[in-house]
């Protein structure tokens, strides 16, 4: 089944039919208005502005702040995508009256400077400087608004956290809230990859290593050749001067070794934490008029989909927005097994335009009939609307018994079941951490029914009925384990009538962070909060039982009548997390029954 919104009920207006009618009455340009801008520091950064021809009188303009290139450089007589970061925004909100402004992050691109951080603070006060000369441009109307997919969405909540009064509306896509948990630490366990493969492609970028950047799927055309310059570099002497700055840069790896626990500063700096390139940090810096259109997918990283949900639950005095649909990150692919086409068919930039259309152009767009939430429920294959999160408050209890069940009723006599870590055992590859390393996947969890065999597991009776599943599932474990550290993985699926097993969604924790705390205003949730700082941490007591609440990424799934609901738990994914405890794979102890009866609490509704 399609992702579409055209059909859907879900909308007054879905964004498909808005995106059809709105006029586009102006052009593209040709290319761009490029130049630099000087900084506080003297360092000069490389923008494009993108001006709506044929527009008369000034126009909103929507920022997008990338390390990904604003433009490259096309070879002679080469053909392509010049802003494959960018194109599909300025294609889309130029011919409707909205200037596009692309800024090279400092350290990147055509930019001077050298990077020391992932989404530097300094990028945070750059980017009010450019705000303050598109303002003064006579071009500009003075409103903006900024957008962008991953790190440039999450530099857009960077921008609005400045309190600049210019910044109306922002559209943070596919972003973090929490770089920490939501993308390199999830659960407090480091992913091993991620950080090596992401600093393989900054290289490839930041030194113009046009060999090693056509690894990668997104810019394997062999036609481009490296960053654009700007304007008034008529030769290219200022882009290599830039160029020769960029290999001064932090390093992905070591930097991010730095930073076991969360909001723990650096040896060498105070004042600098992963609070520092996280914007939760900051949120109460954006003001609340400003509107926030949040968005991800289910299978969006390792908590992407967390931070589009918090994000809207911290920002509850704002205007606020949430898409939730059935995608990786970027929305690259339709990720679910029923998807009548890789391709996602949902029209995403038809929400946008509508968004911007509304907060930022202040056109009567209709938007305020419709929920403040849509999400996209798979093996459902539908739209749904609602109006608070999570949107559904019934909680079904599914509880560990004998003879490897979930039963609906606590079993009354006690009993354990044991579970041994085994190393070399993960989840493989077309899961939720590849796209976000820039390795390109199109089919998800294909050999899960495989993958999934060796694990420990319960297994419910069949469904009497079609059963919703939205929200955060919780694992409520009292667990044992041999050693005083350990990560624990447990993962939900739906096991059909015909025996077909579908990964559903997961949780992971390393034991260490189990200890919970009050969530804060400024990174609002409804699962259970940790902090994850050092001060918080604890070993276990080997062979001492506690209780450990594990929450389950998002998700919306449908688990179909004579389908079963499975609960697996694993000790190690060998594929994308490291060793707790290293080279000491420990033994598990799940207790079930009597007062110290583990379960498995789903948000579960009939269909």
């Amino acid at each position: 089944m399609p992702d579409s919104d055209l059909d859907s009920p879900a909308w007054v207006v879905p964004p498909g039919a808005y995106l059809k009618t709105r006029e586009a009455p102006f052009a593209r340009p040709a290319k761009p208005l490029s130049r630099y801008l000087a900084m506080r520091d003297g360092c000069r950064i490389a923008i494009d502005a993108w001006l709506p021809e044929g527009a008369t009188g000034p126009v909103p303009t929507v920022m997008i702040v990338t390390p990904y290139y604003r433009r490259f450089r096309l070879c002679e007589g080469g053909s392509g995508d010049a802003t494959p970061n960018a194109g599909k925004f300025i294609d889309v909100l130029v011919p409707r009256g909205y200037a596009v402004v692309v800024v090279d992050v400092r350290g990147t691109g055509a930019s001077f400077g050298t990077r020391d951080s992932f989404r530097s603070p300094k990028e945070r006060e750059d980017s009010r400087e450019i705000i303050d000369w598109i303002i003064g441009q006579p071009w500009s109307d003075g409103r903006i608004g900024a957008t962008g997919i991953s790190y440039p969405g999450a530099a857009s909540d960077f921008l609005a956290s400045t309190g600049h009064p210019a910044v109306k509306a922002i559209a943070p896509l596919f972003a973090v809230w929490d770089t920490y948990a939501d993308n390199y630490y999830p659960g407090g366990i480091l992913l091993k990859q991620l950080a090596k493969s992401y600093d393989d492609l900054m290289i490839a970028m930041d030194h113009d290593r046009r060999d090693l950047l056509k690894n990668f799927i997104y810019f394997a055309n062999p036609d481009l050749a490296g960053p654009h310059p700007v304007d008034e570099d008529m030769d290219g002497t200022l882009l290599a001067q830039a160029l020769h700055e960029h290999l001064g840069n932090f390093r992905q790896p070591d930097f991010m070794g730095e930073f076991r626990f969360r909001e723990e500063a650096l040896p060498y700096d105070a004042g600098f934490s992963s609070a520092s390139f996280s914007p939760y940090s900051v949120s109460a810096g954006i003001r609340p008029d400003v509107a926030v259109f949040a968005c991800s997918g289910w299978m969006d990283g390792a908590g992407y989909a967390n931070g589009a949900i918090s994000r809207f639950l911290t920002l509850r005095d704002n205007p606020v927005h949430l898409l939730l649909g059935p995608w990786d990150h970027g929305a690259r692919c339709n990720v679910s097994p029923w998807r009548a086409r890789v391709e996602p068919e949902f029209a995403l930039l038809g929400e946008l335009l509508r968004f911007f259309d509304d907060y930022l152009m202040e056109r009567a767009t209709g938007l305020e009939a419709e929920a403040r939430i849509h999400y996209f429920s798979l093996h459902g294959e539908e739209w749904r609307a609602a109006a608070a999160w999570p949107p559904v408050g019934a909680v079904h209890r599914l509880h560990l018994a004998a003879d490897a069940t979930l039963a609906d009723a606590a079993p009354r006599d006690a009993g354990s079941d044991h579970a041994q870590a085994d190393f070399s055992l993960g989840s493989g590859n077309g899961t939720r951490y590849e796209r976000i390393a820039g390795i390109n996947s199109t089919t998800y969890h294909a050999d899960w029914a495989e993958r999934a065999a060796p694990l420990t597991c319960w297994t419910s009776a069949p469904l009497d009925a079609d059963m919703e599943l939205t929200g955060h599932g919780l694992a409520d474990l009292w667990f044992a384990c041999s050693e005083p550290d350990a990560s624990i993985f447990v993962y939900l699926s739906e096991v059909e009538a015909d025996g077909s097993v579908r990964y559903v969604t997961e949780g992971l924790l390393r034991a260490l962070h189990r200890k919970e705390s009050p969530a804060p205003d400024r990174y609002r949730t409804t699962w259970p909060f940790r902090s994850f700082r050092r001060e918080d941490a604890a070993p276990l007591v080997p062979g001492q039982a506690e209780r450990i609440r594990i929450p389950l990424l998002p998700i919306s799934w449908v688990f179909r009548e004579g389908s079963r609901i499975r609960l697996s738990i694993a000790g190690a994914d060998a594929d994308h997390c490291v060793q707790v405890p290293h080279g000491r794979p420990p033994r598990f102890t799940l207790l079930r029954g009597g007062d110290r009866a583990s379960a498995v609490e789903l948000p579960l509704r009939k269909r």
